[in-house]
């Protein structure tokens, strides 16, 4: 009996898989066979793909949202998707209603050189747009660096401090050095969390 499986990515912890899960649900496929990915497109060493991958036999069908949730890589989705057709499995890419490999069982291998000539300019665009997207945040870098920002994680030192921060600090710290205040005091009046102050102070202290 042929069954049929739904297959989602979403790339990072943070990124919500809500679309892809209630696409495959709209198609009738039951939570257990929906199998979701938090990672990297850039290959398929994934758990629940891999695992996913072992339970396909010849019959079923995978769907996937749209290409670029299957994978991000061109020679590996192609990889991939000329061991779903040598083994007779289905694959349906929801988005792209020509990526439906059930349209052209009945072609042989005509059917199989009309998609594996819409997959080869589907997954060329689709690093393309990956390869560009790279590049213009490569770009974006070097452009922000040479106006001076600083990128990443903020700084905690004294260099971070607002103007009334610093004028705050500067009043602060020889009161706080007398013990004519608490620390707990010297940091709330400057608005700083324990840790925070004390690389501040940390940085104040070896440059003054």
């Amino acid at each position: 009996m042929s069954r049929e499986y739904g297959y989602g990515r979403v790339s990072a912890k943070d990124q919500n898989e809500d679309r892809q899960i209630i696409a495959f649900q709209e198609l009738g496929l039951k939570d257990d066979m929906i199998f979701i990915d938090k990672a990297s497109g850039k290959d398929f060493a994934r758990p629940e793909y891999q695992f996913l991958r072992r339970l396909l036999k010849e019959g079923d069908t995978l769907f996937v949202k749209s290409l670029d949730r299957f994978g991000r890589n061109k020679q590996e989705i192609l990889k991939e998707w000329q061991h779903y057709m040598e083994t007779g499995i289905h694959i349906v890419v929801i988005d792209i209603p020509i990526l439906d490999t059930r349209k052209y069982k009945d072609l042989g291998s005509i059917g199989q050189l009309i998609t594996e000539l819409v997959l080869q300019i589907l997954s060329w665009l689709a690093e393309e747009e990956r390869m560009n997207t790279r590049q213009r945040q490569t770009e974006g870098i070097a452009a922000a660096k040479a106006k001076g920002k600083h990128l990443g994680r903020p700084r905690k030192g004294f260099d971070s401090l607002t103007r009334e921060q610093r004028v705050l600090f500067n009043e602060l710290y020889p009161k706080w050095k007398a013990n004519e205040i608490t620390a707990t005091a010297f940091m709330t009046e400057i608005e700083l969390n324990r840790s925070a102050f004390y690389k501040v102070v940390k940085e104040y202290e070896q440059t003054a």
